[in-house]
């Protein structure tokens, strides 16, 4: 890669890595914010549900934001904000003061998912390279990173408040120290002409189906965001600590597998490789709540990461490039649909919880996956015309 493009593509991991650290550090201490507010599983989902409808007000301006500010102004605020918002969440006894923490958390959090991975399409469209997978990689080892350095942290019995404050703290120095003074601009609108004159109007119809399949691949990685560590503790008896490996062992077999991820999609089919990915994540999952064993569970974690590893890449990908649509407007539209499922995902597993069993609740993960199977496999089937399919205006 040319060394004009070295310093954004480090300004733009940095920025995913910290995404997944962030995401990561609030998946550990979920057992935290339920014994500290004394919730219920079925408060605890409503808890999450606010962080989900605040995603979706922030992912309803993130394409206009993101178009004027442009992909890194509105990535540092947005992260600033989010981290700020983490520190916060113990910070409080009341009950409603958390939901309107997690509302912020999740808007500012939505929209710097959106402003990173414009940030990452701007790179592709610039180099003309295949970047987005191993982005991604980096949001899941930050994921694996905050979840390793929670369980640590609980290891030591140290104040989780604390952990909270460090983790926030560190996360906005390293925004601002080296990420501040890089510019990203924008793609231009695909034209249509250039891709056999697809209309703007069939390119929305295609941004709705590519929402929906995202919206089916986030249930269940929304899921092991913010219940797996649960699972293990209150379903399994794993301790604390062994507990917080359950997201460490998704997080790292996902970004293994993102690193591969680009390569993968230049060589098998995107309709074959999404079909085989969310069944091994379905198996991987039903096996883990079959079994009923820490050990077990945590290995099928890690296939259900293999599983889900780059559905989402090969999505935002293809969102970014629809014919007529801005890379910016393209994914915020697939996110906004995607994150109904990755924020109200999680709250509806807490419902089902709350009147059977977590084990109940996450069998959705296997439905949600095997539906991805089916209706991904279908639209990212090729079309007629040679080299073309269903929301993939690109192959790489």
């Amino acid at each position: 890669m040319p060394s004009s493009f070295a310093r954004p593509v480090r300004a733009v991991r940095l920025q995913f890595f910290i995404s997944g650290f962030l995401f990561a550090t609030w998946g550990v201490h979920v057992p935290t914010v339920r014994r500290h507010y004394g919730l219920d599983e079925q408060a605890l989902a409503l808890t999450m549900l606010a962080a989900g409808v605040g995603a979706l007000c922030g992912l309803a301006f993130a394409g206009r934001w993101v178009g004027r500010f442009g992909p890194q102004r509105v990535a540092l605020l947005t992260g600033t904000v989010a981290a700020l918002a983490l520190a916060a969440l113990l910070a409080s006894a009341s009950w409603p003061v958390l939901l309107l923490t997690m509302g912020v958390f999740g808007l500012a959090g939505s929209v710097f998912d959106v402003a990173m991975n414009a940030g990452g399409s701007a790179l592709e469209h610039a180099s003309g390279r295949s970047l987005m997978s191993r982005f991604h990689a980096l949001f899941s080892f930050g994921g694996m990173a905050g979840a390793a350095f929670g369980s640590a942290w609980l290891g030591l019995d140290a104040p989780p408040t604390a952990h909270l404050a460090a983790v926030a703290l560190a996360a906005c120095a390293a925004l601002w120290c080296h990420a501040a003074r890089v510019s990203l601009p924008l793609p231009p609108a695909q034209d249509a002409s250039a891709a056999g004159r697809e209309a703007p109007g069939a390119a929305r119809g295609v941004l709705w189906t590519l929402g929906l399949l995202a919206a089916l691949g986030l249930v269940a990685e929304g899921a092991m965001y913010d219940w797996s560590v649960l699972y293990l503790e209150s379903e399994l008896g794993s301790a604390p600590a062994l507990a917080a490996l359950g997201y460490a062992s998704f997080s790292v077999a996902m970004g293994l597998a993102r690193l591969v991820g680009d390569w993968a999609r230049s060589r098998w089919p995107a309709h074959r490789l999404m079909t085989a990915s969310a069944l091994l994540a379905a198996c991987g999952m039903a096996v883990a709540l079959l079994g009923r064993h820490p050990v077990l569970a945590l290995a099928c974690f890690a296939l259900v990461g293999l599983g889900l590893a780059n559905v989402i890449p090969v999505l935002f990908s293809a969102a970014s490039r629809l014919p007529g649509i801005s890379a910016a407007h393209g994914i915020a539209a697939v996110s906004s649909v995607g994150y109904v499922g990755f924020m109200a995902g999680p709250p509806v597993i807490g419902f089902i919880a709350q009147r059977s069993s977590l084990t109940a609740g996450l069998f959705t993960v296997v439905v949600f996956s095997l539906l991805l199977a089916m209706a991904g496999g279908r639209t990212l089937r090729p079309r007629a015309v040679p080299g073309r399919c269903a929301g993939c205006p690109a192959q790489g």
